[in-house]
């Protein structure tokens, strides 16, 4: 097998036009004839760089809307006839095939075009390409001889080994671009298969590309990477990081925890919002008119467990609030919001050298998404989305009237449960979180935990709340609450022994919402 191979002729073919001009310009100074499609060939030849219509070399004209243009034995011949195979090159000369050494396709842009707000089903299926990845795959199949590029960062390292290889590439680059060739079809035929299936398949695909290999996973001894996926939304994978050093593991899962809680609260009452996430759970939450409250409130909830955790804020971030989050003996390991000033980076940096800064753009949630766990011997899935609280809706089974400041406090304390793992017992008061008990085996071990962790905050709130994320077996977690002042507290409702709970409550004077869902969260 020859180690490089020289290229006469490319097809070039793509939707993401940047830089084509100039690579098509750097394939002609080497001598190299180019035959191209539709919109591809129009710019080239705009640019003066000399161009065959792909319709001269098939001797048929685009079709069908352009649905068929390259599907034709003239294109495919060209691209599989192995060059040192006898039977190949007289079956290519007696139908006057002319090899095709170098294919530039990348597909059309049906990730994008799905993801589209209410685009059109006959939107979608036009942007299924036939004809791209049938010559990709032909070029990759014959990377023998073939060099297949289906994305614009691999146009310098191909010029580059051309021009080192005066006219000629790598066996091992055509075959690095080939494994990159069937990566790509592989996962365009993955998105098309979901979106398809509509949530009927039979079988589920999990695709991403890598973003980032860490240094290692939850453990020193745990090899871990990042993938993206292709998705709207704001999320910390497709976050820019500003400043600090790269993300890790745990960084990237309680920054993701940080982050969902804040859109959460922030898209349920339209506030400054603020989260403070330590070792998945969060330590401190708050909403308030200004930024600054929220973020006082939200480090007030628990100072010592917020210590080298992670932070997430609503809003920009000035130089003046950047001053607020460093004061102090605080310690941050990462700080996330849509946007940060400049100054606010260089006092942020200044405080701490290693400081994480992550910038989101934005606040936006995605609509719903699909969690994958796994598991030996294969993974579990299920469909997620943003925590919505409507305290309006919820049954009022016990007690007196909430106030209006009950139903918002009740409103966070339901969002904050929600992201705190199971068994899980908030405790609200002013628009913040102030205390929680998460991840017992018993929910009486939560209310005592909660109630614990909210003590000193419990001596001053005005009529504290307290929500629970499943329905309480027993009227003894409730009673704890009650005991340590709590005066309203939210819960799905369904036990058996309901009337239990909603009997202690009128007895007790205290106010029961049932929200007729729950929100575990392992």
């Amino acid at each position: 097998m020859a180690k490089t191979n020289k290229i006469h002729r490319a097809l070039l073919s793509v939707s993401d036009k940047s830089g084509i001009v100039d690579f098509a310009r750097s394939l002609h100074a080497l001598d190299i004839e180019i035959i191209s499609t539709g919109g591809t060939a129009r710019m080239i030849a705009k640019s003066g760089i000399p161009v065959t219509p792909v319709e001269e070399v098939t001797g048929f004209p685009e079709m069908l809307d352009g649905r068929v243009k390259t599907l034709h034995p003239m294109i495919h011949g060209g691209l599989l006839g192995v060059r040192d195979n006898k039977e190949h090159q007289k079956a290519m000369s007696d139908y006057d095939i002319v090899p095709i050494d170098l294919v530039c396709i990348d597909l059309y842009p049906f990730e994008a075009t799905v993801a589209k707000p209410d685009v059109t089903e006959s939107e979608v299926i036009e942007q299924i390409d036939i004809g791209g990845p049938a010559m990709i795959r032909s070029a990759a199949k014959n990377f023998k001889f073939v060099t297949v590029i289906t994305n614009t960062s691999q146009y310098e390292a191909v010029i580059y080994s051309l021009k080192k290889n005066k006219g000629k590439t790598t066996l091992e680059l055509r075959r690095d671009l080939a494994n990159a060739a069937f990566a790509r079809t592989a996962s365009y035929d993955r998105t098309i298969s979901n979106w398809m299936s509509q949530n009927d398949a039979t079988s589920c695909m999990i695709e991403g590309s890598i973003h980032e290999e860490l240094r290692y996973g939850e453990n020193p001894s745990q090899e871990a990477t990042v993938y993206a996926q292709s998705q709207q939304g704001v999320n910390v994978i497709n976050a820019r990081l500003l400043s600090g050093k790269a993300m890790s593991y745990n960084n990237y899962m309680d920054a993701a925890s940080a982050l969902e809680l804040t859109q959460d609260l922030h898209t349920n009452t339209k506030l400054p919002s603020v989260s403070f996430i330590k070792h998945a759970n969060p330590c401190g939450a708050a909403v308030d008119r200004t930024l600054k409250d929220a973020f006082n409130k939200a480090w007030s909830c628990d100072p010592l467990a917020a210590f080298g955790g992670i932070v997430s804020l609503s809003e920009n971030v000035t130089a003046h609030m950047a001053k607020l989050i460093s004061t102090g003996d605080r310690f941050i390991e990462v700080i996330i919001a849509p946007s940060f000033s400049d100054k606010a980076v260089q006092l942020l940096q200044k405080r701490w050298k290693n400081v994480r800064i992550l910038a989101t753009g934005g606040m936006k949630q995605n609509k719903s998404w699909t969690q994958f766990k796994s598991l030996q011997g294969g993974f579990v899935t299920q469909e997620c989305h943003p925590v919505v609280s409507k305290p309006k809706k919820w049954d009022h089974v016990a007690g007196p009237n909430p106030t209006r400041q009950q139903l918002f406090d009740a409103s966070i304390a339901w969002i904050c449960v929600s992201h705190l793992k199971s068994n899980a017992i908030s405790v609200a008061a002013d628009g913040a979180l102030i205390g929680g008990g998460m991840g017992q085996v018993d929910r009486v071990s939560s209310s005592r935990l909660a109630v614990q962790r909210a003590q000193e905050a419990l001596t001053i709130a005005k009529k504290p709340v307290a929500a629970s994320d499943a329905f309480f077996p027993f009227s003894d977690g409730p009673e704890i609450l009650i005991n340590a002042g709590i005066t309203c507290i939210v819960q799905p409702g369904g036990s058996v022994r309901d009337k239990d709970t909603i009997k202690l409550c009128k007895e007790r004077n205290v106010t029961l919402l049932m929200t007729g869902e729950r929100c575990f969260r392992h």
